[in-house]
Formats: C-alpha cells, structure tokens, sequence
C-alpha cells in the first residue's frame, strides 16, 4: 500500500500541516464518487494521485507510521486528501489501520471514510476513534450522518453547492458548515474535524471541478 506524505501542505485551505495521499486501490467500491463526483481525480492532485498509486511516488505503511511517531505531541494532521483506509472486499484491513492508530498516539491526526458501515466495519472505526484518531465517516445526506452518529462515529455530511443551509439534522443535530468554506481559517487552524468527540454533523458544499456532478448526487 504506497502512500505519499507531504510533511507540510502549501494548500491554503488545508494549511500549513502534513497531509498523505494514499494509492486508489485503498478506496472501497461502494464509494458513491468512485467512478464521477471525485474531487481528487481532477486538477494536480489527480496527477499526484496518479503517480503514487502507480508506485512512482511514496512509501510503504510502515514509512508512514514510522513518519506519525515522530510527529511532535499534538501535531494535528491530515491522512489521505486522496483515497481511504485500506481494505480487503469492503473490510477495513484492522492490522494496518492498528498500526497507524498506534503511531499516531499523542498526536491528533485525522481522516474521512466512504467504507461500508457494517457490523466489522463499525467496530474498527469505533476502536479508532475511542484511541485518538479520528475516522469520520463521510455520508451524502444529514440522516445518514444521524445514523453514523448514531453508532458512536463523527460524521460529515456533502450538501449542493447552492442548498439552503439546514441549521439541524433530521435527529436535531447541530449542523455546521465548515469553517473552511464559511471564513478564513484553515483546517489546521480550525480541527474541528479532528474532535472525534463532537456532537455536530461538519457540513461541506460541494466544490471543485466535479461541483455539478455532485449536486445531482446528493439532491
């Protein structure tokens, strides 16, 4: 499994924190922007994707959790701008993502997932978050941010670039926009997607190249 690191990104949104990008093999198929809507298979990061899942630019796991240990305390950071948490058939590989969970402790790295929330799933990411890195789970609406929430998980919801932002979920969750796209701070500043313990659903509108196809998607 290559994953490339950036020790620190030059993306103003993201700001000034380490970021990886991970081989596409690692995102599930039942990915919803697996095949159109996915912002990172367009622009420069595209050809970046594209180079570290051909193996051209990267490391291995083990570089990468070698890479989180020697973080300093607290270091927020951001794991996988592109791709997932590596599986096999839709199942989280538990080995690897341990390893990393265990690398990353006393830091405050984070990530999103697309993968299937069944049984073994859910059990991964609740064992993940409860240990310090946060695995939110990306949803295409606000009831099925309820229902991740729901099982213990933060979650994060993709709204139309033009909907009427909803200030509640349909459970009565307080929905946020993220601050990224609402004011100037950057993800490395704001961490709110960091805080495995919240109890707010991070909304973000759709954006990018793909903005039009992921407007259909998501109503």
């Amino acid at each position: 499994m290559r994953v490339h690191i950036t020790a620190r990104s030059s993306n103003k949104k993201t700001g000034p924190m380490p970021v990886t990008t991970t081989e596409q093999k690692s995102c599930p198929s039942t990915c919803p922007f697996i095949n159109k809507g996915c912002y990172a298979k367009s622009g420069p990061l595209a050809l970046h994707w594209r180079k570290v899942s051909e193996g051209e630019r990267g490391t291995d796991w083990q570089g990468l959790c070698d890479f989180v240990a020697a973080l300093p305390e607290r270091q927020i950071w951001r794991h996988n701008q592109a791709g997932d948490i590596p599986h096999s058939l839709g199942l989280i590989d538990s080995d690897l993502l341990m390893r990393l969970v265990l690398a990353n402790k006393g830091r405050r790295g984070y990530t999103y997932t697309h993968h299937t929330l069944n049984h073994e799933n859910i059990q991964q990411l609740q064992l993940s978050n409860a240990l310090g890195f946060t695995v939110n789970a990306s949803t295409e609406s606000l009831a099925a941010a309820d229902a991740a929430m729901d099982h213990g998980l933060p979650a994060v919801t993709v709204i139309s670039s033009d909907a009427v932002l909803p200030k509640r979920t349909p459970a009565g969750r307080k929905a946020v926009l993220c601050p990224a796209q609402s004011r100037d701070v950057s993800c490395a500043e704001c961490g709110l997607c960091a805080k495995a313990d919240r109890s707010c659903v991070v909304m973000f509108k759709a954006h990018g190249t793909a903005k039009k196809t992921v407007n259909q998607l998501v109503g």
